[in-house]
């Protein structure tokens, strides 16, 4: 079994102007400017298909306080099908965030997700702590973008030294349902071995996967301990079937591997898989 913990998908009707407006962004700022799937639900179970994954974590994210009723509206549509599991979204900047995270823990969502950049907040922010404190209160899972972000790339939202503010903020307890994307932190590699890596949260690989050394990972898998560790694509950015090839050449043990690929993640995520 293979679960990946971090992709997106948007309504058919605005899935491909939306996949093709964000791969601009990558573009213009140099990066790899490849989407691998259109955005569309079909899309992405025809690469879980693919890439032999059995269950993907839809993450949305809120960019605009008023699309929280049309976003998790979706995610509720979404959810549970032919092995989607969707999450909902809230902005920092909703009202009531209480009462906000109790409907979408309502909803039967198993978390939400947070893009600090996109949400022009910053990660230590007194209405993120609010709901991040809320949310592991009512049993949510809380993904984070953490690191850079082409949208705002000299203002990085979520660092890796602000990441550990947050944390020490919210009072992460010994069950912590905080995920940090990108292994803590795209393009801080080495600044997450030395200071994030071994703390009381979970990294996803999502993004960087492929574009981290070898080496590298595994010294950050090593120092974190595999058990907090969860395999993910960012699907569309990232290819599914690449990714899951990535992780089987990689040389770590087959134990720490099925931790990775999906016994973490069914943990988290309390499927009873």
């Amino acid at each position: 079994m293979i679960i990946d913990f971090h992709t997106h998908i948007f309504p058919d009707k605005i899935a491909k102007p939306t996949v093709e407006k964000l791969k601009s962004y990558l573009c213009d700022a140099g990066e790899e400017c490849a989407a691998y799937t259109d955005g569309t639900l079909s899309s992405l179970l025809s690469s879980m298909k693919e890439a032999g994954i059995s269950k993907s974590v839809i993450l949305p994210v809120v960019t605009n306080p008023k699309q929280f009723d049309s976003i998790n509206r979706f995610s509720k549509e979404t959810d549970s099908q032919n092995g989607i599991i969707a999450f909902g979204g809230i902005h920092p900047d909703n009202e009531n965030p209480e009462e906000k995270l109790d409907y979408i823990k309502s909803l039967g969502l198993k978390g939400i997700k947070l893009h600090p950049d996109y949400q022009n907040t910053y990660i230590n922010d007194e209405k993120y702590i609010r709901i991040i404190r809320y949310a592991q209160k009512i049993g949510l899972i809380t993904v984070i973008h953490a690191g850079y972000d082409v949208l705002s790339p000299d203002n990085l939202h979520c660092p890796i030294d602000m990441a550990l503010e947050m944390l020490e903020k919210v009072g992460n307890g010994e069950n912590t349902k905080i995920v940090l994307a990108h292994l803590g932190g795209l393009r801080a590699g080495e600044e997450c071995l030395e200071k994030l890596a071994g703390q009381n949260v979970y990294l996803d690989v999502s993004y960087v996967l492929n574009k981290t050394e070898p080496e590298l990972l595994k010294k950050i898998f090593e120092k974190h301990g595999f058990d907090k560790i969860l395999f993910a694509s960012d699907s569309p950015w990232g290819e599914q079937k690449a990714f899951v090839e990535t992780l089987k050449k990689l040389d770590i043990s087959e134990e720490n591997r099925n931790k990775i690929f999906h016994e973490n993640a069914n943990r988290l995520l309390a499927l009873n898989l």
